[in-house]
């Protein structure tokens, strides 16, 4: 395969994390990292997170961090505009994502680098799920719970993601992996950072039938 400069579709947690990493291991070279803002630019739109901690994973990583800011109406738009960024200022020639089996998000992350004439890398496709998160914590991956829905409550916001606590996930009767939305972590550690990341805790919130922990770098 040809070693190819890559942008890495951002969401702070543990999957964009471990695909971020396959895709360093397969030889190919990141040149920025891109995360959706909401419309506000306060929080992430996938996990919530605020852009001072995305900014310091950025840093960990020694990479720029690109931002769009959009409504869901606007969104496609936006992240298409942010991938031409990349490809023109940055040189990339593919994207980097860590869906695992979802096709219709694969589709529109095929189509959305086709019109810009990017490369869909999918490094965790179609791997097993809770092998995935065994595979991401034995590397070194340190990622935290900071959301997750009414049916796991506010007890597992904060969790560090272990053996223990894929067992409990799954007790549960939630994925492992959470691919179906149940829960988003935020990555505090991982091999390619240069130092982990301090955060402090807010109070857990829940709103729109989920909890979150606020997190901001201490």
């Amino acid at each position: 395969m040809t070693a190819l400069p890559f942008l890495c579709s951002w969401s702070g947690g543990k999957d964009s994390c471990h695909a971020l990493h396959a895709a360093l291991a397969a030889g190919h070279r990141p040149v920025a990292l891109l995360n959706m803002l909401d419309e506000t630019g306060e929080r992430s739109r996938s996990h919530g997170l605020p852009p001072a901690l995305l900014r310091a994973q950025a840093d960990a990583l020694g990479l720029p961090l690109l931002t769009g800011r959009a409504s869901w109406q606007g969104y496609e738009a936006e992240f298409v505009a942010r991938l031409g960024e990349a490809r023109d200022h940055y040189g990339a020639r593919a994207a980097v994502f860590g869906d695992i089996d979802l096709q219709a998000h694969r589709d529109w992350e095929e189509q959305v680098c086709q019109r810009t004439g990017l490369s869909a890398l999918l490094p965790l496709w179609q791997h097993p799920r809770r092998a995935l998160v065994e595979e991401m914590i034995a590397s070194g991956i340190c990622a935290m719970i900071v959301s997750c829905n009414v049916q796991l409550g506010p007890a597992f916001l904060g969790r560090v993601l272990d053996a223990a606590t894929l067992d409990a996930l799954e007790a549960a009767g939630v994925d492992a992996c959470g691919e179906n939305g149940e829960y988003h972590t935020a990555v505090l550690d991982a091999p390619a950072f240069a130092r982990p990341l301090a955060v402090r805790q807010g109070r857990p919130q829940c709103h729109g039938g989920y909890w979150f922990l606020p997190l901001a770098p201490a």
